[in-house]
């Protein structure tokens, strides 16, 4: 088995990475997924966030009203942590399992936005980040996902710089270009990755 760590900042093209490596037959394990699917309604999770921030972060069906946990974490550190105490080893719990089913020959990719931030890179065999200018990053989130430019700038702050990702990559896929420049790249990485795998099982 090959682990692959995979991130890079909001908007860089980090998921459509994970896609096309999805589409080759790796094992794809994505946090920001899991963090949504340990907080569904009925779930100890969600029971231990109610506990924690109050009934007012539910909606009316019962599930997570995420915009308002948002709007009371984003701004004040001590009750993010709060949060991630929470959250964070049940996403670890769930990924080490998916992990163990994935069979001894799989690579399997830990598609995590926070890997940085979190100091995750020394879980994984290899890390690869996506990378794009932030000019590159600001674009895309105000242009195709609609986001206003202050709260484009304010999620891009509030994660690792540039220079700190690149500083745990032993792969950089550059995604400033067309997305027709992306899949070339991942699938060359993804030969190495095969080869790679060969090698560590020989």
């Amino acid at each position: 088995m090959l682990k692959l760590g995979l991130t890079g900042g909001i908007g860089a093209g980090k998921s459509e990475v994970s896609r096309i490596l999805s589409s080759y037959g790796a094992v794809l394990i994505d946090s920001d997924r899991i963090a949504r699917e340990v907080v569904e309604p009925g779930t100890p999770g969600l029971a231990a966030v109610v506990a924690e921030f109050g009934p007012e972060i539910l909606s009316a069906d019962g599930s997570l009203d995420r915009p308002r946990l948002g709007g009371i974490v984003f701004n004040d550190p001590e009750r993010l942590r709060a949060l991630n105490a929470i959250v964070h080893p049940l996403v670890r719990d769930r990924s080490a399992e998916l992990q163990a089913g994935a069979g001894p020959d799989a690579v399997v990719v830990h598609d995590v936005p926070l890997l940085v931030e979190n100091g995750l890179a020394s879980l994984y065999d290899m890390v690869m980040v996506v990378d794009a200018a932030p000019e590159t990053q600001l674009d895309r989130l105000v242009r195709l996902r609609g986001m206003a430019e202050d709260e484009a700038r304010a999620r891009m702050a509030a994660q690792a710089t540039r220079a700190e990702r690149l500083a745990v990559a032993d792969v950089v896929i550059d995604n400033d270009g067309p997305i027709e420049a992306l899949e070339p790249q991942v699938r060359k990485v993804w030969a190495d990755l095969l080869e790679r795998r060969s090698g560590a099982a020989g």
